[in-house]
């Protein structure tokens, strides 16, 4: 396995499409990934996918581990109230986390501080430790509040990254337009992608 760590936290907005693609694409790029999910994106993940995750993280994470191939070791799950999680210390967290999708009460309690779970408790890690922290939120329309606590957060250093594919490179399926934000989350965190050209190249050129 690669150096390189990642944290990915997936909460209760739609869109769990974008964090199961986001997913297969760090495993293949070699990134050694702490999932970390809440209890309301389980259930999103379950009516938007066909994908119904187990309820104890250890054999969630036997799952993912074979549902993406990943190297032994390379996806560890951690509980909600993990408190002994790497993630939760600065001292042991990755360089980088994305929230994908981040719901707006997620955005809340990240802006703050409110570390009322593990998911909460790493991004206020990533944040006060200045590390690259990604939120994906995916909501319309967005109220004031919604708006104020973007702009709270992006002052603090995180990057706000809606869920809005565009539509430049023509999209055909809505793989395309998933693979569209992920390639722009992968661009954040420096990784490598195949997804989508840069603007003003073509594919496979």
């Amino acid at each position: 396995m690669g150096e390189r760590r990642v944290t990915l936290a997936v909460t209760g907005a739609s869109g769990s499409q974008y964090a199961l693609r986001l997913l297969d694409c760090l495993v293949r790029a070699d990134v050694q990934v702490a999932f970390l999910i809440s209890q309301a994106a389980q259930l999103v993940m379950a009516t938007e996918t066909d994908v119904e995750l187990p309820a104890k993280p250890q054999a969630m994470e036997g799952f993912l581990t074979e549902r993406y191939q990943a190297q032994p070791g390379q996806i560890r799950v951690y509980g909600k109230q993990d408190w002994m999680a790497p993630v939760a210390s600065g001292s042991g967290a990755p360089s980088a986390m994305v929230v994908c999708p981040c719901s707006t009460g997620s955005l809340s309690a990240i802006a703050t501080g409110a570390s009322n779970n593990l998911i909460e408790r790493a991004a206020d890690v990533a944040l006060k430790e200045r590390r690259k922290l990604i939120l994906v939120p995916r909501e319309a329309p967005y109220s004031t509040v919604h708006l104020e606590n973007m702009l709270k957060l992006s002052q603090m250093g995180a990057v706000i990254l809606p869920a809005s594919p565009g539509f430049y490179h023509k999209p055909q399926s809505i793989e395309d337009m998933i693979d569209f934000v992920v390639a722009r989350i992968l661009n954040q965190l420096e990784l490598p992608q195949q997804l989508l050209p840069a603007w003003g190249e073509q594919a496979g050129r």
